[in-house]
């Protein structure tokens, strides 16, 4: 029997070692931690259970029969994050650089396939470099069947990809369905083709990073939800995430005992909108002072940075909030924004996280390069999102709400279920000065006339009672008071039941 548990043991020990000692010193040395190692920070200690760590490629051709790595280049198993389940899969660039093929594609569909089965995240760690040429068309075929499972099971278990390393190819199609991507600085990149075709096809000289790092993707093209400064801090960030999320769509989001005064009132808050109606604040002020202990998750920060969103938690449940950012363009709507807040939405709705709504918007951005870059169906993707979600959506306005902006940014008109303002807010088609130029237009050579007519419409429009009036705001609240009316409301609505009508998938203006 000894020479039995020796052989497991040698076994075990050979597949642990991945590409081997030099490999794995070639890994360090580029600051990136190793497939196993990345696991252990992840997962709580001593709760990683392997899977599949003996599975083989069964390639023969241009010599692969005689190299084959226990293993296969990713490891694969579940573990607890903060005594909460998730499934994990980590590729292994010591071993094959980490290239799919057939067999490991098959230990990737695997763990998803039991993922949803007893409703649990998957995280993947990815560190690789494309499909392992030698396969040809059977590690194709793996992609797609991890693409089928990435699909299937969006909407049923979060699922979050961390890009560690590089991602190239068919690689970067995985994460791209899966929910939030974040990026390690200087030592990730992820692209479609690589700078050698770019060359061959373009003529352009580009480096990996300016092709497809962090600068690329989190700061300018918004496929990834962030960047961290090492594979330390990601993998910590992501313990933090998990936190906030339910474990799948059958479950509510994870309750947290609070310290935090759900009654507490915050004095500086109604001093926070200034006087002046031009003049920027910080709405993430308002986020960190009426949020549990000033927790706050940001998605995105560093993308389309005139609108909010994130996850934090009020008296110990979470919420989503999404919040327009007067700091940035005056917090207009544009075809980021819109894109950006639009998919925050639908995971939320999709998760059961209620939906908190601070308002503060201008209208939408106008320009040609706006028009051209089709806004028209950009902005819809957030009208829509809002529009179908069912979970409780709460909507606050602190300052501006005009135009379209407003309808779309949760208003009473599109199923919230509650609506306050400020008494600062201003609900228009438009601005006064704008308004009273269009609808006094023979007056404009009389300064003294438009003068009168712009205090005119702004007595009329720039509060919030007339909306009021008709009941499309629920309430006139006062700022201080903010939090307290937020969770007092969320409490109400923990019985909501509310559905769409019935169809196989809606159309989202894509």
């Amino acid at each position: 029997m000894q020479h039995i548990l020796d052989e497991l043991e040698k076994r075990r020990e050979q597949a642990r070692k991945g590409g081997g000692d030099r490999r794995i010193a070639s890994q360090h040395a580029k600051g990136k931690l190793t497939a196993r190692e990345r696991i252990d920070l992840l997962l709580d200690e001593g709760s990683f259970e392997e899977f599949d760590m003996f599975v083989e490629h069964r390639a023969t051709e241009f010599g692969m029969a005689e190299q084959k790595i226990p293993g296969d280049g990713v490891v694969t198993g579940w573990g607890t994050v903060n005594g909460r389940v998730v499934f994990v899969f980590s590729k292994d660039f010591t071993v094959f650089g980490g290239s799919l093929s057939g067999a490991h594609a098959k230990k990737i569909v695997k763990l998803y396939e039991q993922a949803a089965k007893v409703g649990s995240p998957v995280i993947g760690l990815f560190d690789a470099g494309g499909a392992r040429i030698q396969e040809g068309v059977e590690a194709l075929a793996g992609y797609a069947d991890i693409f089928l499972a990435n699909t299937l099971y969006s909407g049923v278990i979060p699922q979050i990809a961390v890009i560690m390393g590089p991602c190239a190819g068919g690689d970067v199609y995985s994460p791209a369905i899966m929910d939030f991507i974040f990026m390690v600085k200087d030592t990730s990149y992820m692209y479609v083709t690589g700078p050698d075709v770019v060359k061959t096809v373009t003529n352009e000289d580009v480096s990996h990073e300016e092709l497809g790092g962090y600068r690329v993707h989190a700061l300018k093209s918004g496929v990834a939800e962030g960047a961290f400064e090492n594979d330390l801090e990601a993998l910590t960030q992501v313990r933090r995430l998990i936190d906030f999320l339910p474990l799948s769509n059958r479950e509510k989001p994870p309750v947290r005992e609070s310290f935090d005064d759900p009654d507490r009132q915050e004095p500086s808050l109604d001093s926070l909108v200034p006087a002046n109606p031009n003049k920027p604040y910080d709405m993430k002020e308002l986020i960190y002072k009426i949020v549990d202990e000033a927790d706050f998750f940001e998605i995105s920060k560093d993308w389309a940075k005139n609108i909010v969103c994130g996850f934090a938690r009020m008296d110990g449940e979470p919420i989503g909030i999404v919040a327009n950012q007067p700091q940035v363009l005056a917090g207009v709507l544009d075809i980021d924004a819109a894109r950006k807040a639009a998919r925050f939405v639908r995971f939320c709705d999709a998760y059961n996280i209620p939906i908190v709504t601070l308002v503060d918007v201008p209208g939408f951005m106008p320009g040609t390069k706006q028009e051209q870059g089709a806004l028209i169906k950009h902005g819809a993707k957030l009208l829509f999102a809002y529009a179908e979600a069912t979970v409780p959506k709460i909507t606050l306005i602190t300052r501006k709400a005009y135009g379209g902006a407003y309808d779309v940014m949760s208003s009473k008109h599109i199923r919230g279920d509650f609506n306050y303002a400020w008494p600062t807010a201003e609900i228009a088609v438009m601005g006064a000065k704008g308004a009273v130029e269009i609808i006094f237009r023979a007056d404009l050579n009389d300064p003294e006339a438009i003068a009168a007519r712009e205090a005119e419409y702004k007595q009329r429009f720039a509060n919030p009672f007339v909306a009021a009036s008709l009941g499309y705001i629920d309430d006139v609240i006062m700022p201080h008071g903010t939090r307290r009316r937020i969770v007092r409301a969320l409490k109400s609505l923990k019985g909501k039941q509310l559905s769409n009508p019935w169809k196989k998938h809606d159309n989202i203006p894509l």
